[in-house]
């Protein structure tokens, strides 16, 4: 069997990267290794996909958490880091309330 078909219980193909629930869990091991080398794995139950199973790097990328950090190295390599922007301040009167 070529190592990049996936066959069910019955020697069947069952195409690649897509797992019957009791194959997954006979051969947990592998379907786990494969997810992480070769990229996502479905998992089916009663022939229909149920769940899909990345390695964790790839489940992290577009997950992060966005930050101000980010923001700021990319503008920090920018061709445009040297130009000047001034910020313009708006004045505008302060009237009291009375609480």
């Amino acid at each position: 069997m070529p190592s990049s078909t996936i066959r069910n219980r019955s020697g069947g193909p069952l195409g690649l990267g897509r797992w019957q629930l009791q194959d997954a869990k006979a051969r947990f091991c592998e379907f786990v290794r494969r997810a992480r080398e070769t990229g996502p794995q479905r998992l089916t139950v009663h022939g229909k996909d149920a769940v899909g199973v990345v390695d964790a790097d790839a489940w992290d990328r577009p997950n992060k958490p966005d930050s101000g950090r980010h923001l700021v190295e990319v503008l920090a390599c920018s061709p445009l880091k040297d130009v000047l922007i001034e910020r313009a301040s708006v004045k505008s009167p302060v009237r009291d309330v009375d609480l």
